[in-house]
């Protein structure tokens, strides 16, 4: 994906085993983060940084969706076990990571962990791809939408 393309919005199972249409995001900016697994360590610390500044894209009207390629009930227990306040989507066929052009990491053996923001007609204004910064996801979304607000 590059800037000003749109993002593939599907129909995935969150946390709670229920359809999520992306299609309900528009109409206002949002972010969705790509992580290659729950409860693992670079994972844990990107999705508990996006919790910390939760309240600051809730300030923004922004939904954060996490995705990984994990069953609803791994997130479910993800969720819970670090009082995650945003939706986990279960990619388990990988489609929305292909759409996206989400790149493998590490020879091809890791699912890459990529940021997208995006506006409120689901274009991208910025994308963040690092495997090993996990924590900088979430400041490198929250500049982007405070960018798109001034």
């Amino acid at each position: 994906m590059s800037k000003n393309q749109k993002f593939p919005l599907l129909t995935l199972k969150n946390q709670k085993g229920e359809s999520f249409d992306m299609h309900t995001l528009l109409g206002k900016p949002f972010v969705v983060y790509f992580y290659p697994k729950d409860d693992t360590p670079g994972c844990t610390k990107q999705a508990c940084s996006f919790r910390d500044a939760y309240e600051d894209f809730k300030d923004l009207g922004v939904p954060v969706i996490g995705v990984s390629s994990d069953s609803p009930s791994s997130h479910a227990q993800f969720a819970k076990k670090y009082n995650l306040p945003f939706t986990l989507l279960s990619d388990s066929k990988k489609e929305l990571r292909k759409k996206a052009n989400v790149p493998t990491n590490l020879l091809g053996l890791l699912p890459g962990r990529v940021t997208y923001v995006m506006d409120k007609e689901g274009r991208v204004i910025h994308m963040f791809n690092s495997q090993m910064k996990a924590e900088q996801h979430m400041e490198e979304a929250l500049d982007a939408l405070k960018a798109l607000q001034s």
